[in-house]
């Protein structure tokens, strides 16, 4: 999808001249299309999570229609002590453990991801990542599907910060519409303090589930409150 400077804007909650001040410090990710500036939505989702800018105007119909990362997470599951020193085993090791339907060629899937990262890192900074596919659509999966990994040792994921990783959420969606959404929910819950401790902490499954859905209930809370 191609957004203009006034999509963006309205996206991120912020005026037209920040995105212009944005395009002009070379910050932001946009595309030159005939004079008119353009932007790739999952670009920008993920460019604003990575800083934690604190979008997204959320669409109230999504969350009535679309499952939350409640239920992703819950149907993806949580791994702690995933080996790898490097990012292309950890990468092999995490698709190897995720829930995907039988179907799923995972070698396909695990060479998808690793295009994905040779385009820019997922690496949001402070340990954390969100290796996905771009076009979710090429696995044709049926429901969205969040896998939590926690690394047995942090590696290096050329991350925003510089900073090694040991935290990674990776997500498969059945649609690109749906995978923007969580993508979005995901970068609002990542700025919450609490559920960042309880990730920092390692906290057992139903102890981050509970977290969570603390942290993703405030955004029903938000757009309740701008309505």
């Amino acid at each position: 999808m191609q957004l203009s400077v006034k999509d963006v804007a309205k996206l991120l909650s912020v005026d037209n001249k920040t995105i212009y001040g944005w395009i002009k410090q070379g910050d932001i990710p946009v595309y030159h299309i005939n004079e008119h500036c353009r932007f790739n939505k999952a670009e920008i989702l993920e460019w604003a999570t990575s800083r934690q800018i604190a979008h997204i105007a959320h669409d109230a119909s999504d969350m009535a229609h679309f499952p939350g990362l409640v239920e992703a997470l819950g149907t993806g599951g949580i791994v702690y002590g995933v080996k790898g020193e490097n990012k292309p085993t950890v990468l092999r090791n995490v698709v190897d453990a995720m829930q995907l339907p039988a179907e799923v060629d995972r070698d396909f899937f695990y060479e998808v991801l690793l295009a994905r990262e040779n385009l820019g890192s997922t690496g949001l900074g402070d340990g954390i990542a969100i290796p996905h596919v771009r076009n979710p659509v090429v696995l044709h999966v049926t429901r969205p599907t969040i896998t939590l990994c926690f690394l047995e040792t942090p590696i290096e994921f050329g991350s925003i910060d510089g900073q090694p990783v040991d935290i990674l959420f990776s997500m498969v969606s059945p649609t690109v519409h749906m995978h923007l959404h969580l993508l979005a929910r995901l970068g609002f819950v990542l700025r919450n303090p609490e559920f960042k401790a309880a990730l920092k902490a390692r906290l057992p499954q139903d102890k981050l589930i509970e977290a969570l859905a603390l942290a993703e209930a405030e955004i029903g809370a938000g757009i309740q409150s701008s309505s």
